[in-house]
């Protein structure tokens, strides 16, 4: 069996949930390649203890550069604040490493242009992290919108809610500054979660009206004083894009100030001969329109249907670790070409499709109109 060695950069929150996905590698059933993690970076030592007790870690260092001269490592992940996207991206590229980088692929349009044009030019395999769509869930909902049964597409609502901002005490971090985060705001935190599906359907917006919001605009800054917050904590971008030559609303929400919400992500499709929604905050629940004399929404009680079959058994529920290792595993099987039409991670060209949009919806909020989103890109670009 081929072993693929795995280094990460990046070793707090989303560095771990990594680890966790490769140590359970084996609960993939027949999957024909085995994942191993290697070596581990993190600039703060401390991080770095919590992956002594993973057995086959071989490396743990505070220098990147190290573990990018490794030979041994043949794929990175790295989970960085997005203005070290594009150095760190880049450095990864040129050392001979394919990479499964963090949204939003760079700080701003111009940086994810590089970065997909750098893995093009050395012949990289490149992906964007996003997990959701590979929850049970949303595989259902590409399924029924791919089955023709909805019609003609009416509608399309997707967005991605978070409410731990509410708490007003809670200290500044690197999202909360654009310096580290963008102009972007939280489009580029949580934009690419929203877009994944939509892009990967063909849905590509071509205007945007957008709504954005700076609700909290300063926040303890963990010394006695505060600290000013200058990204959008809220985005909602109306957009527009064309489906049998007709202009199809398209509503993408993205918030950090979500009342009543923890890290709830949904879809709603509404089409002539029916509709299908999906959202994270009842992780079971499919939701399929039926239309007809009365108008019915029928629920239906999802069990593990991944795309990739594991040891779990279908009657059981799905939560984001196995979404995640999901994810990880459509890197390694596009990456080896045995995907076989599954759904697969976001490429780079769908990474630049939406910095393409939310540079434009930086430019719809300032001058409060409605921008085309390719003749606005092209000037940029």
């Amino acid at each position: 069996m081929k072993t693929i060695n795995i280094g990460i950069i990046g070793g707090g929150l989303m560095g771990k949930e990594a680890a966790s996905a490769f140590g359970r590698w084996f609960v993939l059933n027949d999957f024909p390649v085995k994942v191993v993690l290697k070596a581990v970076c993190d600039l703060h030592e401390p991080a770095l203890d919590w992956y002594r007790q993973i057995p086959g870690v071989d490396m743990l260092t505070t220098n990147y550069k190290e573990l990018l001269a490794n030979k041994d490592i043949d794929v990175v992940y790295i989970a960085v604040p997005h203005n070290l996207h594009k150095e760190y991206y880049l450095e990864i590229l040129r050392a001979g490493k394919d990479l499964l980088g963090e949204k939003p692929f760079g700080i701003d349009l111009e940086s994810a242009i590089a970065i997909q044009q750098e893995g093009e030019r050395l012949g990289r395999f490149v992906r964007c992290s996003s997990e959701m769509p590979f929850l049970p869930g949303p595989q259902r909902v590409i399924t029924e919108i791919n089955s023709g049964k909805l019609g003609k597409i009416i509608e399309i609502n997707a967005g991605f809610l978070h409410s731990s901002d509410m708490d007003f005490q809670k200290p500044i971090n690197w999202k909360r500054q654009s310096k580290f985060c963008g102009e972007i705001g939280v489009m580029g935190d949580l934009g690419m979660h929203v877009m994944h599906v939509p892009l990967r359907l063909g849905w590509k917006p071509e205007r945007v009206y957008a709504q954005l919001q700076k609700i909290v605009t300063e926040r303890p800054d963990g010394k006695g004083g505060f600290a000013v917050c200058d990204t959008w904590n809220n985005a909602r971008l109306n957009t527009t894009l064309t489906l049998d030559d007709e202009a199809i609303p398209m509503t993408l929400d993205m918030k950090r100030l979500a009342p009543g919400e923890t890290n709830t992500w949904f879809i709603e499709v509404l089409g002539t001969t029916g509709g299908v929604k999906y959202s994270t905050k009842d992780t079971k629940a499919l939701w399929t329109y039926i239309p007809g004399k009365e108008q019915v929404w029928q629920r239906t009680d999802l069990g593990f249907g991944v795309p990739f079959p594991t040891i779990t058994g279908g009657i059981f529920e799905a939560g984001f670790p196995d979404c995640f290792m999901q994810m990880f595993a459509a890197y390694v099987a596009e990456r080896e070409g045995f995907l076989n039409g599954r759904f697969g991670c976001v490429t780079p060209e769908e990474a630049v499709q939406s910095h393409e949009v939310f540079a434009a919806a930086l430019e719809s909020h300032a001058t409060r109109s409605i921008v085309d989103i390719k003749e606005y890109a092209e000037e940029v670009i």
